[in-house]
């Protein structure tokens, strides 16, 4: 993961499953990764997800990421 200083921005890290569901397993819960950037005192990227079905978004470690959802002509536009 290389941080983006032009299309992405506000150090905001590329990642193949972008805009994609995804499993966290520190949580066990599903979410869209809607980014791989900072989070104030941390001290690398964390991995910003959003619930499915709508509400807060979580942060995780981008190693905790696993099982994305198939590319398929339903899924999500990448973001």
């Amino acid at each position: 993961m290389k941080p983006q200083a032009g299309g992405r921005g506000m150090l905001h890290h590329e990642h193949p499953w972008l805009g994609r569901r995804v499993e966290d397993t520190r949580t066990q819960r599903v979410g869209v990764l809607r980014a791989i950037a900072p989070d104030g005192d941390e001290p690398g990227p964390v991995a910003w997800l959003l619930p499915v079905d709508g509400g807060v978004e979580w942060t995780t470690a981008p190693d905790a990421l696993a099982r994305p959802e198939p590319i398929t002509p339903d899924s999500l536009p990448r973001t």
